[in-house]
Parts: structure tokens; C-alpha cells; sequence
């Protein structure tokens, strides 16, 4: 009877260290499993911001661990940035990060505040980034309830067609409140009312029944070109 004892102890002992060593196997995998690094960074959808300087807001230049990093936090240290209006960070087969940027887009430069002003109404001042956008200037004061407007009224021209100013100058008359003058980089200038500024997108098509003449375009009042050559 006493062997019969010994035995079953025997029995119980290895299954419970085959128990054991699974469970040690198990968590030695899951260890090894945690501590693997991001094996590619997919950046998209920017136009003007260049991948290290993502990576680097985002804190992932190094390339961390992939089941560690939390979403949440690198979207939070990137949308950071002036330059940035959203962030989307998704995790991907293969160890995969994938970074869905929205950048903010620059409409002119103001000389009254010194800075660039993009579209949401946040304002950046001149860096090695900024400093290549291809933006127009404003000259002037534009009075606080116009300057809400006025953005919003250049957030509608295309960016095709925002290249193509050089200067704008805030010059309301006698008639109208809301006038503006647009420079271009052609030598035509071109007067607009804050209520009629997306005409400024058609200016390409208003080119081509100039005759490579330069003037002044009323576009304030009416629909006529003045020839200044």
C-alpha cells in the first residue's frame, strides 16, 4: 500500500510543474511579445511637415515598443504642434504604425502680428518650416470684427490660386466697409469685397480675355478691367 502512496505523489508533482513550466512559457512569450518595436511608421496625408519632425513631436524616432506605446499619447504630443489640426494613430498587422496627419493650412503672412495665420485662426511665427510657405502678405490693420470674416473668406480660395497674390491690403471707401485689395504676382491688382472673394478662384479664367494686358480688376463693384499699359 505504501508504494501505491509514494507513486500517486510522484504523479501529482509532475503535472504540477508541467503546469509550471507552461505557465512560465507562457509568460516568458508574452514578455518577449510586449517588448517588440514598431517595425514600420506609415506617415500620411501631409503636404508641408516633413516625417522626422512627426516622429520626433510623437516621441517615436526610435521606434518603441509596439503593444506598450499608447495611441492615445503620441496623437496627443503630435496635434501639439501649431502646424497640426488633427492626428490619427492606428495600430497595424505587422507591427505596423500607421499616422493619419491633418495639417493646418497656411493663408497669409501678417505683418501687423508678425506671423503666419492658417485657416482654423491659429498663428505660427517664422521658422525653418513656416518660412517656405508660398502665401501672400497683409500689409495692414484689419479691425477685429472684419478679421474672423476675412479668414474665413481666404480659407475658400484655392490654394492654386493664393500662390498667385503677393499682397493684400485692407482698403475699405466710403461704400463699402468689407474692400480689399489683392496684388498679384503677374503686376494686375484686383479689388474684392469680403462678400465676393471666392471670385478671386475664377482670376486664371479672367486671364486668358486680357490679352496679356496689366491693370486693375474690379471685382468690388461690377465686373470690369482697367488697362494700365
Amino acid at each position: 500500500m505504501a508504494k501505491k502512496v509514494i507513486k500517486k505523489r510522484k504523479i501529482k508533482l509532475i503535472n504540477f510543474l508541467l503546469v509550471l513550466f507552461v505557465f512560465i512559457g507562457l509568460g516568458f512569450c508574452a514578455f518577449l511579445i510586449l517588448k517588440i518595436p514598431v517595425k514600420n511608421i506609415i506617415i500620411l496625408n501631409t503636404n508641408y511637415l516633413n516625417d522626422d519632425y512627426i516622429l520626433s513631436l510623437g516621441g517615436i524616432r526610435d521606434y518603441p515598443n509596439f503593444f506598450l506605446t499608447r495611441a492615445s499619447q503620441v496623437e496627443k504630443k503630435i496635434a501639439h504642434s501649431e502646424y497640426i489640426r488633427d492626428v490619427k494613430l492606428t495600430k497595424k498587422v505587422g507591427f505596423i504604425f500607421e499616422l493619419k496627419v491633418f495639417e493646418n493650412r497656411p493663408l497669409f503672412f501678417d505683418f501687423n502680428q508678425n506671423k503666419y495665420i492658417f485657416d482654423n485662426g491659429k498663428a505660427s511665427e517664422e521658422d525653418s518650416i513656416s518660412r517656405n510657405f508660398r502665401v501672400p502678405r497683409l500689409l495692414n490693420y484689419i479691425p477685429d470684427n472684419k478679421y474672423s470674416k476675412f479668414i474665413k473668406e481666404m480659407a475658400n480660395v484655392k490654394n492654386s490660386t493664393v500662390c498667385k497674390i503677393s499682397d493684400i491690403e485692407y482698403q475699405p471707401n466710403d461704400y463699402d466697409k468689407d474692400r480689399f485689395l489683392l496684388y498679384m504676382d503677374d503686376g494686375n491688382m484686383v479689388y474684392l469685397t469680403l462678400t465676393k472673394f471666392k471670385m478671386i478662384n475664377h482670376y486664371n479664367e479672367v486671364l486668358k480675355q486680357l490679352d496679356n494686358h496689366k491693370g486693375i480688376l474690379y471685382l468690388d463693384n461690377g465686373n470690369h478691367f482697367q488697362i494700365r499699359d
